[in-house]
């Protein structure tokens, strides 16, 4: 991802990689920089993006494994941080999902949520992922309980009270989400809505890292208009 974003914001008009960062380089400075995009691993996300922060770079963040406590410790970073170069204050994206297919599918499933009794997630990924489940995942399933808490609408029916292997899968925000690791996957993931009767199957597949990269620079273009922390790509883009 980190490869591919480079090549995607040097071929974009208007903007200049002024450094590329691997995971044994010291940030240093951040000379030069407006905007930093994270792309690496959750244990060295929250640290990435404080460097950043504390030195008045925006920052897109594409790395997953931000949960609640980790959010309200940047919050009070970003509150504290020094203003950005343009004088304004700092901006943060934290985005599960670039994929511009991805925020519809995630926008969609909430807004069908509401009106049917059950709601499964289930995500597919390649081997080499390190975190389960996946960060659209889970903000998926956190979209889909808001968006059914706020219509009143009941929990999902689910007789199942005996499950000692798990074969049920993780509940996020009361959401059942189940991941899959397969090798010859990239990015895949399906919302099952269901009622007597009826299924809606939404479904999303990222089968190249090049399908994320045109939400990268979106965000890169956008994050300096948006000081403070936001959380998904789909408030930038007009989806929410």
């Amino acid at each position: 991802m980190g490869s591919e974003a480079v090549r995607a914001i040097e071929s974009a008009e208007g903007l200049v990689v002024v450094g590329a960062y691997g995971s044994g380089d010291e940030l240093g400075d951040l000379a030069g920089a407006d905007v930093a995009v994270e792309l690496t691993v959750p244990a060295a996300s929250p640290g990435n993006v404080a460097h950043c922060v504390e030195r008045g770079v925006h920052v897109v963040v594409g790395t997953t494994g931000w949960d609640e406590t980790r959010v309200e410790t940047l919050r009070r970073q970003l509150a504290e941080a020094p203003p950005a170069s343009s004088g304004a204050g700092v901006g943060v994206l934290i985005a599960p999902n670039f994929a511009i297919g991805a925020l519809l599918m995630m926008a969609f499933a909430a807004k069908a949520a509401p009106f049917f009794e059950s709601v499964e997630v289930i995500e597919l990924h390649h081997p080499a992922k390190v975190d389960a489940p996946s960060g659209t995942a889970v903000r998926t399933a956190a979209m889909i309980a808001r968006a059914r808490e706020d219509a009143g609408t009941p929990s999902a029916p689910d007789a199942t009270t005996h499950d000692p292997d798990g074969a049920r899968g993780a509940r996020v925000d009361g959401i059942p989400v189940h991941s899959v690791r397969l090798r010859g996957l990239t990015a895949h993931q399906e919302v099952l809505l269901g009622n007597a009767g009826e299924q809606l199957t939404l479904r999303h597949d990222s089968f190249d890292r090049g399908s994320f990269m045109p939400g990268v620079v979106a965000a890169v273009r956008s994050v300096a208009d948006h000081p403070g922390l936001t959380v998904g790509l789909e408030h930038y883009l007009g989806l929410t």
